[in-house]
């Protein structure tokens, strides 16, 4: 699996995170809050342009000082944002509050009327899709319309293009109607995309029984994807190819927080394909960018540079045991 370039086309979500301060602090004890940029397309979108990408974002924010925070923030990162549209009316972007700890870990989403989920075709089309090398979406835009319906035809046009897809399938159950209709569209959204990216619960809901997810994953390559990574978070990750599969192990580390990992995962992988790196070195890029994130406060903010990922690749010989 290759990619010819390092311009990225990113559909999705940006959102405010609100980390209880000092790290440690339970939220219903927290006197202060650490605000960043958040939301898990935003977060890639970071990872990339940290890792030396470019990468623009396609969504909604509210016309509201919360989604003017998240353009300011990503104004500071240097993610494009010509195609973030801001929507008045009752459209709120969303805020997450999320604790930096592990034991009994709370993380509150307030996803009432997404600003995301009002994306149109409008919004999809007025993309030229030949200034990128290919399209990353994250599954939370096909939860609801219009930012479904959007997102398909992005992959139509994106595909027209000549355009590789790749779906982070972020799965969030309390954004889809039901667990069937969840399964339905991402299975839909799976088989036109070249490569698909998940953990096996993720998997599990995308092939409606949980035990059917590797399953779901070989029958994605089986049908034409180029690339479908199947993780299992302590467990590592199954890396499924048309050539066949492997597995990897996890970088350990000092974890702060579970969240984060798979952002910034996906921006190892994507940005170690466009380098044209062996698919394997670029899944072990996508590893130790998620260990680094999750040993850091914040999301966003966590994402490393290049310079800190080659020196964490560095310092630490391999990853534990697949």
């Amino acid at each position: 699996m290759r990619l010819k370039g390092n311009r990225f086309l990113v559909i999705g979500r940006a959102g405010m995170d609100l980390y209880p301060d000092p790290p440690g602090t339970k939220t219903e004890h927290a006197t202060q809050f650490f605000s960043c940029l958040g939301g898990s397309s935003a977060n890639i979108a970071v990872a990339l342009v940290r890792l030396g990408c470019k990468a623009d974002l396609v969504t909604c924010v509210s016309d509201d000082a919360i989604g003017r925070f998240a353009l300011n923030e990503l104004d500071r990162y240097g993610v494009g944002r010509r195609h973030v549209r801001p929507v008045g009316g009752e459209a709120r972007t969303s805020l997450a509050v999320v604790e930096t700890t592990i034991e009994d870990h709370q993380s509150v989403i307030y996803r009432n009327g997404a600003a995301d989920f009002e994306m149109t075709i409008a919004d999809v089309e007025a993309v030229d899709y030949g200034a990128h090398d290919a399209v990353i979406a994250t599954g939370t835009v096909l939860a609801a319309e219009p930012s479904r319906s959007a997102a398909f035809r992005a992959f139509d046009l994106a595909r027209e293009a000549g355009l590789p897809l790749i779906l982070d399938i972020d799965y969030r159950p309390y954004s889809w109607p039901s667990a069937q209709v969840a399964a339905e569209i991402y299975s839909r959204a799976g088989e036109k995309c070249d490569v698909i990216v998940g953990n096996d619960v993720e998997f599990g809901f995308m092939a409606g029984d949980y035990d059917k997810g590797l399953d779901k994953a070989r029958a994605l390559v089986a049908g034409g994807a180029s690339l479908a990574v199947y993780k299992m978070g302590e467990k590592g990750a199954i890396t499924i190819t048309p050539e066949g599969e492997f597995r990897t192990g996890i970088y350990r580390t000092q974890a702060l927080k579970p969240t984060g990992a798979g952002d910034s995962f996906m921006g190892g992988l994507v940005s170690g394909l466009a380098q044209g790196l062996p698919v394997r070195d670029a899944v072990l890029r996508g590893s130790a960018c998620a260990a680094m994130v999750v040993a850091r406060v914040g999301c966003a903010p966590a994402m490393p540079t290049s310079a800190e990922l080659e020196d964490f690749l560095a310092r630490h010989a391999g990853p534990s045991a697949a």
